[in-house]
């Protein structure tokens, strides 16, 4: 055989089809943006925080509604007055809480609290028991978008962007075979 004739051929099959390139760019894209979008709700809970979004504006202006909260597990003697804690509700262990330390009563075991848009302190204690944390950090409106994510709707749809996402790659490869061997 040539060698020439089989430079000519390697270089013919060397070039990844335009489409093949396209369906695989499409796909890693996608499976980035999953990643991307996804990494702020699950990464910091291997650090030992909990991620909340706010539903009520008992905080606000500081945190607005749809807010992200992250919450430190840590000591509740620890908490000074102005921290913002989360906290179990009194009445229904269901509910989550996040206000103001007003006063940390470390001998009983307690904390007074208000929310910042309330006019008066919480009518009862928050007893040591019922903490979860400190809230480090809150990402206004990025909580409305954790909460559509979560839901099954969403939950779906990432599961449909992962198998688009493989479909993808797959229709890369079949369409680069195809270009090498209609070249072939």
């Amino acid at each position: 055989m040539n060698p020439e004739n089989n430079k000519k051929r390697s270089k013919k099959r060397g070039g990844k089809n335009p489409a093949a390139a396209v369906c695989s760019a499409l796909g890693s894209l996608t499976l980035i943006l999953l990643i991307a979008i996804c990494l702020p709700l699950t990464a910091p809970k291997a650090f030992g925080y909990h991620i909340y979004t706010v539903i009520s504006g008992s905080m606000e202006p500081a945190i607005p509604i749809g807010s992200l909260l992250y919450i430190q597990s840590t000591e509740p003697e620890g908490m000074m007055e102005g921290d913002i804690i989360a906290y179990y509700g009194a009445q229904d262990l269901a509910s989550l809480i996040t206000h103001r330390v007003v006063e940390n009563r470390v001998l009983m075991g307690e904390f007074i609290t208000k929310g910042d848009a309330n006019s008066k302190e919480d009518m009862h204690p928050i007893p040591y028991d019922n903490f979860i944390g400190k809230v480090v950090l809150s990402i206004p409106k990025v909580g409305t978008v954790a909460q559509i994510l979560t839901s099954q709707t969403g939950k779906i749809a990432a599961a449909c962007a992962v198998a688009a996402s493989v479909l993808l790659h797959l229709a890369a490869s079949w369409l680069d075979g195809k270009k090498n061997r209609d070249q072939g």
